[in-house]
């Protein structure tokens, strides 16, 4: 069986991951206005950001599972629904808690877009070039977060916050109706044998105790937790309550970010790929990545020069760095047969996923131990403390890398 082309196999996939990335970077666009609108403190708007990640996670290992027993084509397509629905239900909500409830099923909705990208890269390409594929995905879905900042803050004066919610929605349906209608149904060669459905779930079992995953998923994982985390809510608020910047500049280094993230998607895993054909490590990318977000998070707790122009470097170098957690999960799963990848990967999202619900209400919990200042934002010493935290988990995932533990 011949393969598919990019164009008919993973852009479509692509497509919802523009419409996931795209719904997570808008709360950091409008974040300040639904504060603003119901009167949210830091730790409720955090809340209300990681409602998202939380129903995010929940779904990882029940989609992983479907998608490994049904196929990308079949989930995606249905799902891609389900976050059209949760689009709507932002747009009618009349309070933070439908506004709540929409986030959820959003979430729900569009926890698969990574995952099923993997697992058809996975069945379709040879090894070297599963990290190279799905970073060029990524790529795709990175556009989906550009046009949450400029374009959107443009469209909220002309559609309102909930109008650009069912422009998302709308989007949504088209892209269901492409998955459906171009990637293929199932895999080249002959279908894995039927077993039971307690089996399948209990290959779950086998992932988690993996000697591999317990000592490089942490640290895997925490790279993309910090991006979902700061891209998905709390750079916009830093950028205004720590940099300085109004609206408007503050959506132009939100797309700088976005920026960072697209070239650091294909960059890093191109390079993965490259230099695992050359014998090298397939994890050397991201550990490469994982120095040197460390560092970007310590130029940013220092903050020498709070200038737009250097802020825009620091914040571009964090979202290249934090790219690189998908070349990971690639490396990962290599560990394992790819007729386990959607579990594989999705066992990494949910321990990511996790972690970016706890970080959020972290954040939010340390901002709220100053008093609001002036215009409604937070205290500048909160987010350096918050900074903190992302580090001293880097740090802790590093040791257990470094301490893997009795070899078996």
């Amino acid at each position: 069986m011949p393969t598919p082309s990019f164009a008919r196999l993973t852009l479509p996939l692509a497509g919802l991951n523009f419409v996931n990335q795209a719904s997570r970077t808008l709360i950091a666009t409008v974040g300040p206005l639904l504060a603003v609108e119901f009167a949210l403190s830091a730790s409720e708007l955090g809340l209300l950001a990681a409602m998202f990640f939380a129903a995010y996670a929940a779904a990882q290992l029940p989609v992983g599972l479907a998608i490994d027993l049904w196929g990308a084509r079949r989930v995606q397509a249905f799902l891609a629904l389900v976050a059209a629905a949760g689009f709507g239900l932002c747009a009618l909500a009349g309070g933070p808690l439908l506004l709540a409830v929409g986030r959820v099923v959003t979430g729900i909705g569009i926890s698969a877009g990574l995952i099923a990208m993997l697992k058809v890269n996975t069945q379709w390409y040879p090894k070297d070039r599963v990290a190279g594929m799905t970073g060029l995905g990524v790529f795709v879905g990175a556009l989906g977060s550009l046009s949450a900042t400029v374009p959107a803050a443009l469209l909220v004066p002309m559609l309102g916050w909930r109008g650009v919610f069912l422009l998302l929605g709308a989007g949504a349906c088209a892209v269901s109706a492409w998955i459906w209608l171009s990637v293929p149904d199932r895999g080249p060669g002959p279908p894995p044998a039927k077993r039971g459905l307690g089996r399948e779930v209990a290959e779950f079992g086998r992932i988690f105790a993996h000697p591999a995953f317990l000592r490089f998923a942490p640290a895997v994982a925490l790279l993309s937790s910090l991006n979902f985390t700061y891209q998905g809510l709390w750079a916009g608020p830093w950028l205004r309550d720590v940099g300085g910047l109004a609206d408007a500049p503050r959506a132009m280094l939100l797309l700088v970010y976005s920026l960072g993230l697209m070239a650091g998607s294909v960059a890093t895993s191109q390079a993965a790929g490259l230099l695992q054909r050359r014998g090298r490590h397939p994890l050397l990318v991201p550990w490469i990545a994982m120095g040197v977000l460390a560092a970007v998070q310590a130029a940013l707790i220092w903050n020498p020069l709070p200038h737009p122009a250097v802020l825009g470097v620091l914040w571009f170098a964090f979202a290249f760095a934090s790219s690189a957690g998908p070349a990971g999960y690639a490396a990962i799963g290599q560990r394992f047969g790819a007729e386990l990848a959607g579990r594989v990967a999705t066992a990494i999202n949910a321990a990511m996923l996790a972690m970016v619900f706890v970080l959020q209400n972290a954040i939010g919990w340390i901002l709220d131990l100053w008093p609001r200042v002036e215009g409604g934002g937070w205290h500048p010493a909160g987010y350096g403390w918050a900074l903190g935290l992302g580090l001293a988990l880097q740090a802790l995932a590093v040791l257990r890398m470094l301490w893997p533990g009795r070899r078996r």
